[in-house]
């Protein structure tokens, strides 16, 4: 874990729990993709600056959930390094209890205030085409968070953040978090039409070629979406969906997977209501989704 992979040219990636990027400036100063999940992996990634005898200048965020800005923090305070967020993500990850509190969609209670969930804060700018390090490109790839974005490196490597999981992690875990179930769809199709030396998810292989494992994750959704149309029948409460999907794909309900999940139910329903699959309606004080 925490091993340098070189990718092409000047770009790297860091294995670890969600990939890291690296990309070479200079013989001795480097820009960072990502930064880890919190002040333990930010300790590992300057401990391998320091042996390369490389100085780190800025951290390019892909989006702001906790295990890719943990370790902003850290690394800020040890080498002065800018730390650059896409839109709303520059937000979340300057005030990182918006990410808990918008999970739950209230005030986190103590289980979901910790570094999972909630990392620390840093100082972060909004990112502008002015701040990308020469011949970087920046990829729209809504969907999973806010405004989420990947970055092509002048090597034609792709990092694409948590558009989609590895085939291993959709058997285990097939539903992940997703805040806009369309973009998320929207942005499968974009990442299908692709073509780059290497693809570098976050929470897969690295590989030169992408289009199946986007395919892959599209099916996935839509398989999800359609055993939730088929769950609301006519009319059932939130909660009463959540436990059919936890139970359908067997999955295990935790205070962090009821904060995921949770949300991602709703999203899915928002998503199903807008293309008129289920319908909603207030009954006897609660609200019940319907199949149409």
């Amino acid at each position: 874990m925490y091993e340098l992979i070189h990718a092409a040219g000047n770009t790297y990636y860091i294995e670890s729990p969600a990939k890291i990027g690296l990309y070479r400036l200079s013989d001795t100063e480097v820009v960072l993709i990502d930064s880890g999940s919190d002040k333990d992996a930010g300790r590992k990634l300057r401990k391998l600056l320091d042996e390369k005898g490389w100085q780190l200048t800025a951290i390019y965020l892909t989006h702001s959930n906790a295990d890719h800005i943990g370790g902003c923090q850290y690394l800020q305070k040890q080498t002065g390094c800018a730390v650059f967020a896409p839109g709303i993500e520059c937000d979340f990850t300057n005030h990182p209890l918006l990410e808990p509190s918008f999970l739950y969609g209230g005030y986190p209670f103590r289980e979901l205030r910790h570094k999972f969930l909630l990392a620390q804060p840093c100082n972060a700018r909004a990112l502008t085409e002015s701040d990308l390090p020469e011949g970087f490109t920046v990829l729209q790839l809504p969907g999973h968070f806010f405004e989420m974005v990947g970055y092509r490196t002048p090597d034609d490597v792709v990092f694409l953040a948590d558009c989609l999981s590895g085939s291993a992690a959709l058997e285990k875990h097939p539903i992940w978090f997703l805040y806009d179930v369309a973009a998320a769809l929207q942005t499968l199709t974009t990442v299908q039409s692709l073509s780059a030396a290497l693809f570098v998810p976050a929470h897969a292989e690295a590989t030169p070629r992408i289009a199946a494992l986007a395919a892959c994750n599209r099916e996935t959704i839509c398989r999800i979406a359609e055993t939730i149309t088929n769950l609301c029948g006519n009319g059932k409460t939130f909660e009463a969906i959540l436990r059919g999907v936890l139970d359908a794909f067997d999955q295990t309900l935790t205070f962090e997977q009821y904060a995921l999940i949770g949300s991602t139910v709703r999203s899915y329903l928002s998503y199903l209501k807008d293309s008129g699959k289920i319908t909603a309606r207030i009954e006897n004080n609660c609200l019940l989704w319907a199949k149409t």
